[in-house]
């Protein structure tokens, strides 16, 4: 996903605004994105997540105001005043709660949010060998329900002097729209840039791994990344890297995400169709 995902990881895979480079006859093209959509929505919010739980975990940003209630509990108030963040140090493992209320509330990335996120967690993000849990209660985004878990445990410092991170995913989003997406995903995050500072938005990791699931429609996938992606906190989106994500009876597509550009712009290849994508 911990003190990782402001909740993109990250980001999203395919928005879907194509604008197409034509090569093949029309009755050739496969252009269903649907899957990929779907993909796109539960990588986002579950990146979401714990970006959102590692900044209310760290506390090292002025985004919080910190107080103490009347349990001795510290208590920390989104800047938005969308949410609450108590956290508990005193139960083992420790809890942090955010509560974004019963009612929607506009945050200030423009997402609509109401409910509980809840992470356990066994020690500070950057101790190696904490894990950090992550659930929640009558969650949602845009009023997508969220469910599930998703746990991050630190593997300590790699041969490059990194930490990493194993993050692993059991999620289901029941849709606004109707259907619900089921997903899984297993990574290994990489801390490459931002470590050594107590700044959250100078941080960049890189992501590898695989991840399958069924999207609203009921379509299964699965996803390999096959370019580490590169995923700058201070982007909305991933800046590079790519991975092939196959729906089931259909052909792969391939979905590059450039070479380091802090924007919303991607491609995707299918049967060797070429395509511009927007992402959301």
């Amino acid at each position: 996903m911990t003190s990782t995902l402001k909740c993109l990881m990250i980001a999203a895979t395919i928005g879907i605004t194509f604008t197409a480079c034509r090569k093949d006859k029309d009755e050739d093209k496969d252009a269903d994105t649907s899957a990929a959509a779907d993909n796109a929505l539960a990588e986002g919010t579950y990146n979401d997540v714990v970006n959102i739980s590692d900044q209310a975990a760290s506390g090292s940003l002025n985004t919080y105001m910190t107080t103490e209630n009347s349990s001795g509990m510290e208590q920390r108030d989104f800047m938005s005043a969308c949410a609450t963040i108590t956290n508990d140090t005193i139960s083992v493992p420790h809890i942090l709660t955010i509560d974004f209320g019963p009612t929607n509330c506009l945050c200030t990335d423009a997402r609509s949010r109401r409910g509980q996120i809840i992470v356990s967690y066994s020690g500070h993000y950057r101790d190696a060998g904490s894990t950090h849990t992550i659930t929640f209660n009558n969650y949602y985004v845009n009023d997508n329900k969220i469910m599930g878990t998703k746990t991050v445990l630190n593997n300590g410092l790699n041969s490059s002097g990194h930490s990493t991170f194993s993050i692993t995913v059991n999620g289901q989003i029941q849709k606004a729209a109707g259907g619900t997406i089921t997903w899984t995903s297993n990574r290994t995050r990489e801390w490459i840039v931002g470590e050594s500072t107590s700044t959250w938005s100078d941080d960049v990791y890189l992501i590898t791994g695989s991840a399958s699931g069924t999207s609203a429609a009921g379509i299964s996938f699965t996803l390999n990344i096959t370019s580490a992606l590169r995923r700058e906190i201070g982007c909305r989106h991933f800046v590079s890297g790519s991975f092939a994500l196959t729906p089931s009876g259909k052909a792969t597509r391939y979905v590059d995400y450039g070479t380091g550009g802090c924007d919303n712009s991607a491609t995707v290849t299918i049967n060797g169709n070429v395509y511009n994508i927007t992402l959301p």
